[in-house]
C-alpha cells in the first residue's frame, strides 16, 4: 500500500463541514472527504476526550497522524482520525464550548491560530483487502475496535447501511424499541452491541455467515421483522418488568418457545418466588428457567468450605451411596463433592443441614453429568 504524508490546515479540512447528510455521513474538505465512511463506527468520544483534541491544537501540541484513503473517484475517505476530525468539526462550527467559550467567542487571532494548525495526514492507496487490514492494525492502540465493528468493516454494503440505520444510531427504532418500558437488551446501539445482539439471535451466535449471505440485500428488514417479534413476545410473555431483563437472551427464548402457551401470572408468582430465593445468585437467568426447568441458569449457591467441612466430619468421610458397595468405604475430604440432601428443586436449601458430601463418582451420576 503506497502512502504519502501531507500537512493539511484545519481551515481546509473543515471546509464544507457536514454533519448527518442525506447518507447519514459526515463529510468535510469541500465535499471530497468522507469522515464516515460506511465501515467506520459512530461517533464514540467522551466530552473529555473531545475536549483533550482541541487543547492539544490550542496548545500547538502535536496531534496524532491521520489516514485518508484515495478513492478511485478522486476523493477521500477517513482510515483513521474519525473521532478527532469529527470533534475538530464539531467545535469549530458551534456544536460544543470549551471552558464556556465557544469557538465563535474567541477572538479572530485566536481562531485563526487552530484554523492554521497542521494536521498530519498520510494518503494511502491501496486494495479494498490492504484498506481494511490497515484498518484494523492502527485502530488497536485507539479506542478498541467491537467484534461488530470489524464485522462491519468486512461486509459493508446496502444491507449493513439499513441495519446500521435502525439497529446503531442514537435513538434509533431498535433503541426505543426496546427502552419502551424498560430496557430489554443491554449495551450501546453506537457501539454496534444491538446490532450484534439481534444478529446473534437470529442465527444463533453465527453471525458473519448472515452478514456475508445478506451483504448485497438491498434492506435489513428481515433482521428488523424478527427483532420486532422477539421484543412482542418477550413483553407479552413476561409482562412485569425488572431490570434483569435486559441481560437475557430473548432470542434464543423465542426461537425454542414461540409457538408456546404460557400463562403469564403463573409465570410472574414463579418469577417473584425465585427473586428472593437467595440461592439464586444470577437472577437474569430466572427467565431462561422457569421456561426450560434447566438450573444451570441460576447458578445455584454453592456450598461454603465450613459447610462441607460440617458435612464431611459428620459423615466420617463415608460416601453415603457407597455403602454395600466393594469400594472403598472412606474418602479424603479433596475426593469428595458437595450435594444438596434435599434437592434445590423441591425446595431444599444450601444450608450445612443440607449439605452431605458424596464421591465424585456418585454426585456426577447423581447430577447427570
Amino acid at each position: 500500500m503506497k502512502i504519502n504524508l501531507h500537512k493539511i490546515t484545519i481551515r481546509k479540512v473543515i471546509a464544507g463541514y457536514i454533519e448527518n447528510d442525506k447518507e447519514g455521513g459526515v463529510t468535510a474538505y469541500e465535499s471530497k472527504l468522507n469522515i464516515r465512511p460506511k465501515y467506520q463506527r459512530e461517533f464514540v468520544y467522551k466530552e473529555k476526550q473531545r475536549n483533550a483534541v482541541i487543547e492539544t491544537i490550542k496548545n500547538s501540541f502535536p496531534l496524532n497522524v491521520m489516514y485518508w484513503m484515495i478513492r478511485d473517484d478522486g476523493g477521500y475517505e477517513v482510515l483513521d482520525g474519525q473521532q478527532r476530525t469529527i470533534s475538530i468539526g464539531q467545535y469549530v462550527t458551534g456544536d460544543f464550548s470549551l471552558n464556556d467559550r465557544f469557538f465563535h467567542n474567541l477572538t479572530k487571532e485566536e481562531q485563526d491560530k487552530i484554523l492554521d494548525y497542521e494536521l498530519m495526514i498520510y494518503f494511502c492507496e491501496g486494495t479494498d483487502k490492504e484498506r481494511l487490514d490497515w484498518f484494523r492494525i492502527i485502530n488497536i492502540a485507539g479506542e478498541k475496535l467491537t467484534d461488530q465493528e470489524i464485522r462491519n468493516a468486512v461486509y459493508t454494503g446496502p444491507w449493513l447501511s439499513d441495519a446500521k440505520l435502525k439497529f446503531s444510531k442514537s435513538n434509533c427504532v431498535a433503541y426505543l424499541l426496546v427502552n419502551d418500558g424498560g430496557s430489554l437488551v443491554s449495551g450501546s446501539p453506537i457501539r454496534q452491541e444491538y446490532l450484534e445482539t439481534a444478529l446473534s439471535w437470529i442465527n444463533d451466535g453465527k453471525i458473519e455467515d448472515y452478514m456475508a449471505k445478506h451483504q448485497h440485500a438491498k434492506t435489513a428488514d428481515e433482521l428488523w421483522n424478527y427483532f420486532q417479534n422477539v421484543i412482542a413476545w418477550a413483553r407479552e410473555v413476561f409482562t412485569n418488568y425488572r431490570r434483569e431483563m435486559s441481560n437475557v437472551p430473548w432470542g434464543t427464548l423465542y426461537n425454542q418457545f414461540k409457538g408456546k402457551k404460557f400463562d403469564s401470572k403463573k409465570l410472574e408468582k414463579e418469577i417473584s418466588e425465585l427473586m428472593q430465593d437467595e440461592d439464586v445468585t444470577k437472577k437474569s437467568g430466572i427467565y431462561e428457567y422457569v421456561l426450560t426447568k434447566n438450573e444451570k441458569f441460576l447458578n445455584i449457591r454453592a456450598f461454603t468450605d465450613k459447610m462441607k467441612r460440617e458435612a464431611y466430619e459428620r459423615q466420617k468421610g463415608i460416601c453415603p451411596h457407597c455403602k454395600g458397595e466393594n469400594k472403598k468405604k472412606k474418602w479424603e475430604i479433596e475426593e469428595m463433592e458437595a450435594d444438596h440432601i434435599k434437592p434445590w428443586h423441591e425446595g431444599g436449601k444450601t444450608t450445612a443441614e443440607n449439605c452431605q458430601m458424596l464421591c465424585k463418582e456418585h454426585n456426577r451420576t447423581k447430577s447427570g453429568i
